[in-house]
């Protein structure tokens, strides 16, 4: 491509140790430069070097002020966990947790970081355990809907054929309905995951009103 077809490459190093002994910011920028006159040679380059003890040095000197600088707070958020040393920086924490009860965006980050902050087993664990859980809700919530089904249509055709006779009818209905409820179950979940409605019907043998139907009442509940 041509060089003025060409975005900007920015290059953005987060150090977890000091590198240049020269200064003591710990945020510097650097282009390509002439050697002997230090014209620059291109606006398509920058590199960003930041180094987080000398970050934490000025943060625990006053000189860094996260609760007006969104760089700062962001940057001190990256380093409150110092895992080459093994060091947490519970101060750092504290004092941004107060700052994320005013922004909405850093206490989002902090919740993520909680989440991250898991490891694979424990992540794994928790979900299955979340999985399990609603599962065994949903499975309660059904029973408990197909037997009250079954019981108040038993006892319709009770009334007209006999008490025997009702409940056998009662409970292959209850059943029927319990099939419907599982096909309009899925049927939703292959809605929300942007299906297209002929499919579903094909896959679940619902009508394709059925469907409609069940999609502007989703769309209405939202």
């Amino acid at each position: 491509m041509a060089y003025k077809a060409l975005n900007p490459v920015i290059s953005i190093n987060i150090l977890n140790f000091e590198l240049f002994n020269q200064t003591d910011a710990f945020h510097t920028i650097y282009h390509l430069r002439e050697n002997e006159e230090k014209f620059k040679l291109t606006d398509m380059m920058e590199f960003h070097f930041i180094e987080m003890s000398k970050l934490i040095r000025e943060w625990k000197a006053g000189k860094l002020d996260p609760w007006n600088d969104a760089l700062a707070r962001w940057l001190l958020m990256l380093g409150m966990v110092d895992r080459r040393h093994g060091t947490v920086y519970k101060d750092i924490y504290k004092e941004l947790e107060e700052i994320a009860m005013k922004d909405e965006t850093l206490k989002e980050a902090f919740r993520g970081w909680e989440d991250l902050s898991l490891t694979q087993e424990q992540r794994l664990a928790y979900e299955a355990r979340l999985k399990r859980i609603l599962d065994e809700e949903a499975a309660q919530r059904e029973a408990i809907l197909r037997e009250e089904e079954a019981r108040k249509i038993g006892m319709e055709k009770g009334e007209r054929t006999g008490k025997e006779i009702g409940k056998e009818i009662g409970k292959k209905i209850g059943e029927e309905k319990g099939r419907q409820a599982e096909k309009d179950t899925i049927a939703l979940r292959l809605l929300k995951k942007g299906m297209d409605i002929e499919s579903i019907s094909e896959i679940t043998g619902l009508t394709r009103e059925r469907i409609i139907e069940m999609k502007k009442r989703d769309e209405n509940d939202v």
